[in-house]
């Protein structure tokens, strides 16, 4: 899909429900996590050699999503910030699940399965791994006890999280394949 009006729609689709999940999902601690941005991401790597778009619609989604979050939250319209400090490192995160696409591929349901639990599943270590390390808000003692004392505070996050990307990451596919080539798969034709 080379840039075009597909690739707008497509990018502005998954922008928008990236939003809308954030939106109505985030404040909700126990929906919290429910996004598609590591389905975007693993769809991303997914494409790499056949788009020079490869971490476009991933950083556009998230970031158009942060920033519309952040101007709710600065006009006292939403509970937190969309853009904080620190926030680079979800993005660099999110760049690698895009890697881990690129391993997998999409050309098996084995290996969609495979991708859709696998990238969470680091995300959810990597990220309550920083969050054990370096929380200013909630201190976790620094030993094995600290650390499995994140990881079950995380783990609401992560089971949104890999739900979503269960469902997200083939109706991005489908949508993908329906946009570029009128075929519905779940697979990349």
């Amino acid at each position: 899909m080379s840039f075009s009006l597909k690739t707008a729609l497509f990018t502005l689709v998954l922008t928008l429900v990236t939003t809308l999940c954030k939106y109505f999902f985030g404040p909700e601690i126990a929906l919290s996590g429910f996004s598609p941005v590591l389905a975007i991401a693993l769809f991303s790597g997914f494409i790499l050699k056949r788009s020079e778009w490869v971490f476009f619609f991933s950083i556009v989604a998230l970031l158009v999503s942060d920033i519309f979050i952040h101007f709710l939250y600065r006009n006292d319209l939403f509970d937190y910030q969309g853009i904080y400090a620190g926030q680079w490192k979800n993005y660099l995160l999110l760049l690698g699940c895009t890697y881990l696409g690129f391993i997998f591929k999409a050309t098996s349901f084995r290996n969609i399965g495979l991708a859709a639990f696998i990238a969470p599943t680091i995300f959810f270590f990597l990220s309550n791994g920083m969050v054990w390390l370096q929380a200013t808000e909630i201190t976790y003692s620094k030993d094995i006890t600290g650390f499995m004392t994140c990881l079950t505070a995380g783990l609401p996050f992560y089971k949104n999280s890999l739900l979503a990307t269960f469902i997200f990451l083939p109706a991005t596919l489908v949508f993908y394949n329906y946009l570029s080539s009128r075929k519905i798969e779940l697979r990349l034709i």
